[in-house]
C-alpha cells in the first residue's frame, strides 16, 4: 500500500463547465473508490445514485454513491465516487487509478504509468 498527494480537478460528469480544483488530494492504494466531501458534491451538483455501507478507520458507516468527471495528471474519465460527511478532503482510490492507468510510486511520491490489462 502507499499514498501520494496530487492536484485533481473534479466536475459533474454531465456538466463539466463548472469544476473544482483540489490541490491536495490523497491518492491511497488502500482506498477502493474516490471519496469527495459533501460540500464538493453539492457544489458540483452530483446526483446521489444510492447508499453504500463502508468500512472506515472509525468503524462501519453509510455513504452516498455517485459518479464524477475527474482530471488527474493530464488524464480524464468518469469515475464512481463516495460522498462523505466525515472525511475532510478528496481521496483518490484504486478504481480511479486503474481507470486512468496509474499506479502509486510511494518512495518517489508520484504517480506512474500502469498499463491497462484487458485479460
Amino acid at each position: 500500500m502507499g499514498y501520494v498527494i496530487v492536484p485533481v480537478e473534479l466536475a459533474n460528469y454531465s456538466n463539466r463547465a463548472h469544476s473544482v480544483m483540489v490541490r491536495n488530494a490523497m491518492v491511497d492504494t488502500g482506498a477502493r473508490r474516490t471519496t469527495v466531501t459533501r460540500e464538493i458534491a453539492e457544489e458540483l451538483g452530483l446526483d446521489v445514485l444510492g447508499t453504500d455501507e463502508v468500512q472506515t478507520a472509525d468503524g462501519v458507516t453509510m455513504v452516498d454513491r455517485s459518479v464524477a468527471f475527474i482530471r488527474l495528471n493530464g488524464r480524464e474519465d468518469i469515475t464512481p465516487v463516495w460522498i462523505s460527511d466525515t472525511y475532510p478532503g478528496v481521496l483518490i482510490g484504486v478504481i480511479t487509478l486503474e481507470t486512468l492507468n496509474f499506479a502509486v510510486d510511494p518512495p518517489n511520491e508520484r504517480l506512474i504509468d500502469s498499463p491497462g490489462l484487458l485479460l
